[in-house]
C-alpha cells in the first residue's frame, strides 16, 4: 500500500462530500515544506497538487494563543518555609529533624542584599549541578532590636520561592538550633535534569 506523506487527507476517498477548496489550500499551506524521505514511495492526493510554494490562505487566521516559556514546567506551589508538600511523610521527618546529611553551606552573613541574592542563586545552581540534595542556607538571625528578624533572614525565602530558585527547591525547614536554628534553613534540592 503506497504511503501519501502524513497522512494527507484524501479527497473523494473515504468520504462523500471530499475537501473543500478551503481545506486544500490549507492543506497544501500546512505540508509546504515537508521533505520527501529517501526510498519511500508517495502517492499524491488526487485533489492536492505538490506546489511547495503555496501561500497561506488570506482568509485562515491562527488563533491568538498566550505566550509560553519555551518549556513548560508543571506550576509549583508556593514554597512556604516549614511545610514539606513535595517530599515523603518520612522524608520530611528527616528533614525537619537535621537528620539528612548536609552536603553544601552557605553563609550570608556580612553581604549586601544584592550580594546576598546573587551568592544564592549561583550556590543553588551549582549544588544542584553537583548533585547535592540538601544544603543550609545561613541567614543570620539579625539584631535583637528588631521584632520581624534581619533582613536578608525575611529575604531570603522569597527568594528561595522566585524563578530559577524555585525550580530547583522541593522543600525548605528551619533548621536545628545545631545548625542555627532560625537563622539557617535546610533546603531540598531537586535532582538536576
Amino acid at each position: 500500500m503506497a504511503k501519501t506523506p502524513r497522512d494527507a487527507p484524501r479527497a473523494g476517498r473515504g468520504s462523500p462530500k471530499g475537501l473543500s477548496e478551503e481545506d486544500l489550500a490549507l492543506w497544501r499551506y500546512v505540508t509546504r515544506a515537508d521533505a520527501r524521505l529517501p526510498g519511500r514511495d508517495y502517492v499524491e492526493p488526487d485533489d492536492v497538487p505538490d506546489d511547495r510554494s503555496v501561500e497561506a490562505p488570506r482568509d485562515i487566521t491562527p488563533p491568538d494563543l498566550p505566550p509560553q516559556p519555551p518549556f513548560a514546567r508543571r506550576q509549583d506551589p508556593p514554597l512556604e518555609v516549614g511545610t514539606a508538600a513535595g517530599v515523603d511523610k518520612r522524608t520530611a521527618q528527616r528533614l525537619r529533624r537535621g537528620q539528612i546529611a548536609i552536603e553544601g553551606r552557605l553563609d550570608l552573613h556580612g553581604l549586601t542584599q544584592a550580594e546576598a541574592h546573587r551568592a544564592l542563586n549561583g550556590f543553588l545552581a551549582n549544588a544542584q549541578g553537583a548533585g547535592k540534595r540538601c544544603v543550609i542556607v545561613i541567614t543570620g538571625k539579625g539584631r535583637s532590636d528588631s521584632s520581624e528578624g534581619g533582613v536578608l533572614r525575611r529575604a531570603v525565602p522569597h527568594w528561595l520561592d522566585q524563578p530559577p530558585n524555585r525550580g530547583r527547591i522541593i522543600a525548605v525547614r528551619h533548621a536545628q538550633p545545631r545548625h542555627g536554628g532560625a537563622g539557617a534553613l535546610y533546603v531540598l534540592l531537586r535532582k538536576a535534569r
